[in-house]
Order: structure tokens, then C-alpha cells, then sequence
């Protein structure tokens, strides 16, 4: 029996427009929810290390791909009782399992035609900057006079947005008309001319209502402080989040001014649980960063409920999110046992 192996050459890729179908219908067929394609043009802008070309200098086109949060994957952390599925399905699984699946049978469907593509998922752990972008102290030196440090991080929300797929809200989460704030980025380089779509100008999505604003337990998103900047000729706007405060919040802790007898995280003394965490200690991390404790109870869960009573996302359901009132925990009430309440709910259901 022949050795049997994939046909390469198959379609031509010289018309852009053409092009440009193909891979979108094989980025759906794959298992992404979305696709739109950026011009690298739209890049020209991009600081150094942020800079696609930096990683493939004859880069011509940016696939962006958009991959769905189920939101029942947010369902047990809405009813405060199981909050390991949002960490291992809702972020882990699609950022280390799902996408990058997606991501590199997409890659070789284009190197099959004769054309290099640089599959980049969601991962940037080698990052050479830090979350405001400065560069890590000594950690990596260029390889060549004017380049970028290792590694170049791409910026998948500013991608995304190149690549008409959505917008940026005001909590600075990726807003897709599908599935609002619901949503994972996953990106490809590639020397393929490939017509670009427009940038996104349906409904307007993010109304700057400010639910996230109010709806942050870290108290992390100001409601008057804003990052602006250009995109491709477009005015984009943003609250300067305090990412520090997020790093803590998004993991259920809440800073003290003196230590703890028992902290809530080992490695922070004035660290202890917040209202917005059932848990005594942080629980491990599941696959490599997973530990969205908090539930992304304010730039996710409150915007998308925003989103979805405005009735603009494409994907509805027929019931809605928050069926029941909103819990927190009540950590100055001592837990006796399953007989115990040491839990408090808002009596407005959002």
C-alpha cells in the first residue's frame, strides 16, 4: 500500500479575494467562531515590540480568529459553585488546547499552498515586556542591531480589532458582535496577500454604560481615566485599568495593610479572601494560568448581561444570565459546617 500524506499545491492563491475566502471557510471548518483578515499595513504603527513584521518581515496579511467562551462555562461561577470550569474550559482549554489546534491546522492549510504562516495562539509566556509594556530587566538582548528583545508580544485585542472583528470596550476587553466580551484571540502571520475586511462598523457595542465599572470588585476600572489611541485612522478609547489590582482581584484576593496570620496567598502576607472568593487560600492554577477566581465578575459577566439586554449580540439565548441574586461572602461570619450560611446575596437580581 502507497504512503499517503496531504496534497499540497491544491488551490491557488494568487487572487486575494479568492484567497482570502478559502482560508476563512477552513478557519470555520477548523473550530473558529469568527475570522476577519487585517492588511499588515494597519500595523505601521505598532511599537517595536509589538510589531508583527518583527517576527516575519515579509508579512502581507493577519488572520484574526475569534473563539467563544461558552457561557455556561460561566454558569457555576454566577451560582458560586463551581468555579474550576470557568479556569479549565472558559480560559484554559481554549487558550492551550482549543486554539492552537485551530491555529496550526489553519497554518498548514496555508504552508500546503506554497506559503509560510506563523501560527501565534494566545501564548506569549516568553514575552520580553511586562503587562504596560517596559521590557523585563535583564531577561533578553536582541539578536541583531534595531530589532526588537525577545520575545515580541502581538497585542490580540488591537489585533482583532485590525482585523474587523469587533471592538475594544471600555474595560479594554475584545467585544465581538457574536459574543460581546466572550471571547479568546488567536492570530496568524502570512506573506499571502489576502483581501483585508473592513474595520468593524456595524451596531455599536460598548455604550460606555459603565457596568463593568460597577460591577469590578477590585475596584480596578476607573470610570475617568481613559488610554486613547490610533488604530488605523481610528480614535480607540479605553479605561487605564489598574492591572496590578486585577492581577490580585482576578484571583479572589483582597490586599490588607498588615500581613495575615493566614494569608490567602502564600507569596503576598497582605493578602486574604475577598467577598468574591468561597475559597480560604487560592486554589492552584489550572493548565498554566488558569485561575480566574473572581469569574471576570465585572469586564465579562456584567458587560455581557449589559450587552445582552440591549439585545446587540448575535448569539441569544432564551433564558437570561442572572436568574437568581448576586452572592458574596461574608468572611468576619465564622463557617461551621453545611448547616451554616456564611453567605450574603444582593436583593436586586441585575
Amino acid at each position: 500500500m502507497a504512503v499517503m500524506s496531504r496534497n499540497f499545491g491544491e488551490f491557488d492563491f494568487s487572487d486575494p479575494k479568492k484567497a482570502a475566502e478559502l482560508v476563512k471557510k477552513q478557519a470555520l471548518a477548523f473550530g473558529a467562531d469568527a475570522v476577519g483578515i487585517g492588511s499588515i499595513d494597519r500595523w505601521n504603527t505598532a511599537p517595536l515590540q509589538m510589531d508583527p513584521k518583527q517576527i516575519m518581515p515579509e508579512c502581507k496579511s493577519i488572520i484574526g480568529m475569534v473563539f467563544r467562551v461558552e457561557r455556561g462555562s460561566l454558569r457555576g461561577v454566577e451560582e458560586g459553585t463551581y468555579f474550576s470550569n470557568y479556569s479549565a474550559m472558559g480560559y484554559g482549554g481554549i487558550t492551550y488546547l482549543y486554539m492552537p489546534m485551530t491555529v496550526i491546522n489553519l497554518a498548514k492549510f496555508i504552508e500546503d499552498q506554497g506559503h509560510e504562516a506563523v501560527p501565534y495562539g494566545h501564548q506569549s509566556d516568553w514575552r520580553g515586556i511586562d503587562g504596560v509594556g517596559k521590557l523585563w530587566p535583564k531577561y533578553s538582548r536582541p539578536t541583531r542591531p534595531g530589532q526588537a528583545y525577545p520575545d515580541v508580544m502581538i497585542q490580540l485585542r488591537i489585533a482583532a480589532y485590525l482585523c474587523g472583528l469587533g471592538e475594544i470596550g471600555y474595560s479594554k476587553m475584545f467585544l465581538s458582535p457574536q459574543f460581546g466580551p466572550r471571547n479568546r484571540v488567536g492570530i496568524i502571520l502570512t506573506d499571502v496577500e489576502l483581501e483585508p475586511d473592513p474595520i468593524y462598523d456595524g451596531p455599536q457595542l460598548c455604550n460606555k454604560c459603565m457596568a463593568c465599572v460597577r460591577a469590578c470588585p477590585g475596584h480596578c476600572i476607573p470610570a475617568d481615566k481613559t488610554i486613547k489611541v490610533n488604530l488605523a485612522g481610528h480614535e480607540v478609547e479605553w479605561a487605564d485599568v489598574n492591572m496590578d489590582g486585577c492581577d490580585m482581584t482576578f484571583r479572589g484576593a483582597q490586599m490588607t495593610e498588615k500581613p495575615e496570620k493566614d494569608p490567602y496567598m502564600e507569596e503576598f502576607p497582605n493578602s486574604k479572601p475577598g467577598s468574591w472568593s468561597p475559597f480560604y487560600h487560592k486554589p492552584r492554577n489550572l493548565y498554566n494560568t488558569g485561575q480566574a477566581v473572581c469569574g471576570a465578575r465585572g469586564c465579562t459577566r456584567a458587560c455581557m448581561i449589559s450587552l445582552e439586554a440591549r439585545g446587540v449580540l448575535q448569539n441569544k439565548f432564551k433564558q437570561k444570565f442572572r436568574r437568581r441574586p448576586e452572592w458574596s461572602v461574608d468572611w468576619s461570619v465564622e463557617d461551621k459546617g453545611p448547616e451554616s450560611d456564611a453567605s450574603t446575596s444582593k436583593s436586586k437580581v441585575d
